[in-house]
């Protein structure tokens, strides 16, 4: 008998507890497996920036991602203010291949919708590419270093709530 997919939920992280779990994930994930200088990872934009989660029904928390907006966004999206940035998405070993990156990806959607955005913008590492574009994202520009890793901008348009 095998065991079916990991029942999970993604949702907005306001408690504390929600959010040192995003950062959790993000260390096993940026700082642990791809070796990026823990003070690359965590920055300023965390204290603004609107964080998911998702959690397995256990508890167990499985990826986050998070959303920058207005002036903490403009930096990363050519100056339009109506354009998140979604970023530090990342899925934990254990749970990569059950849709998590996907569900993440949407949650943060739904939340710049909210915002009354028009758009969300990212950096993608070149080898998600395919990931990010299955969900409707498009590559705009250059590849870049990031934390010395290649890197494209992408955008999706979306709807307004």
């Amino acid at each position: 008998m095998t065991a079916g997919p990991t029942p999970y939920s993604t949702r907005r992280a306001i408690e504390e507890s929600d959010l040192q779990a995003c950062f959790q994930v993000r260390k096993d994930v940026f700082v642990g497996e791809q070796n990026v200088p823990e003070e690359l990872e965590y920055d300023a934009y965390d204290a603004t920036a609107v964080h998911v989660l998702a959690v397995a029904d256990d508890g167990t928390a499985l990826g986050t991602g998070r959303l920058l907006y207005g002036a903490d966004a403009a930096g990363k999206t050519g100056g339009d203010l109506t354009v998140g940035s979604l970023g530090r998405l990342a899925v934990s070993r254990e749970a990569r291949g059950l849709g998590v990156g996907a569900a993440l990806v949407r949650a943060i959607e739904d939340e710049a919708r909210t915002l009354g955005l028009a758009a969300v913008d990212l950096h993608a590492q070149t080898h998600a590419l395919g990931f990010y574009e299955r969900l409707g994202y498009v590559a705009y520009g250059p590849e870049f270093p990031d934390a010395g890793m290649p890197h494209r901008a992408m955008r999706r348009e979306i709807r307004p709530a």
